[in-house]
């Protein structure tokens, strides 16, 4: 597969899903549903699903795909597929908090290394290129059409003084105990795999997360680090977060900018 190719096909359907999700998020009102692990979903994430995986389909015909919304999809056994988060943050979708994404990535032998990360709600497109640097993409964010793209990278951190960013729906007492380990300066709530990209933009330093998530909840947004100088490791042990792991079920894990001094459990 052309990796450019697979890079604009990403952020095109990403772009349109967020498009379909839009539509519903402002609707005076859409049914909620309960999946069988106790997690919500709307025709919005059914929408934006069908969009991706299609378009997944007809550029790669021979691809491997993973998306959360098709179950059938998880007993996929490559080294190398797509992992789709239709809409990540389906609770603040349904709350009309704006902190919801589409994730779309790329991972190769365990490592997600290409991807997209779109907030509809709030105007923000973060994506990797072809060689997997990150950027964020201002302007109309259009298909076909691509706006100025700014480079991101990592901040440097201060330990006396660090940013750190926590889930606002998954905040338990575990995480507040392991942030208490650190010198914090400031500390901010955000939903869905933006937290990411915050750690990516320089706007947070470090975010924690000991707390059940998947591999698509969290592939793309890794991409993104990464792509800007960042880093993604297992709470456990601090080796790299990997995927196509059994299920796709994701240990705790801490994401942060190389100089932040990680604290043991």
């Amino acid at each position: 597969m052309d990796r450019k190719q697979i890079c604009e096909t990403m952020r095109h359907l990403a772009i349109k899903a967020g498009a379909e999700i839009m539509a519903v998020y402002r609707s005076p009102e859409f049914e909620v549903k309960i999946k069988s692990d106790d997690s919500p979903v709307t025709i919005a994430d059914e929408r934006a699903d069908a969009v991706i995986f299609a378009g997944l389909r007809k550029a790669f015909p021979d691809a491997t795909i993973v998306t959360e919304e098709q179950t059938d999809t998880h007993s996929a056994d490559a080294d190398t597929f797509f992992i789709v988060d239709p809409l990540d943050g389906t609770k603040e979708f349904v709350h009309r908090r704006g902190d919801f994404t589409v994730n779309i990535a790329l991972v190769e032998n365990g490592v997600p290394t290409l991807g997209v990360v779109y907030a509809p709600a709030k105007d923000r497109l973060f994506i990797t290129d072809e060689t997997g640097k990150s950027y964020e993409e201002t302007g109309d964010l259009a298909v076909g059409v691509t706006g100025p793209m700014t480079p991101l990278h990592v901040s440097t951190p201060d330990n006396t003084g660090l940013v750190v960013v926590a889930s606002k729906s998954h905040r338990d007492q575990a995480t507040n105990d392991y942030i208490a380990k650190y010198r914090v300066a400031d500390m901010t709530g955000a939903g869905s795999s933006l937290k990411f990209c915050l750690v990516a933009t320089g706007e947070a330093d470090l975010y924690p997360r000991l707390g059940r998530t998947m591999e698509w909840d969290t592939a793309a947004g890794q991409a993104i680090l990464q792509g800007a100088g960042g880093k993604v490791v297992r709470f456990d042990n601090h080796t790299p977060l990997a995927y196509g792991k059994p299920g796709y079920d994701n240990p705790f894990f801490i994401a942060y900018a190389p100089g932040v001094e990680l604290k043991n459990g």
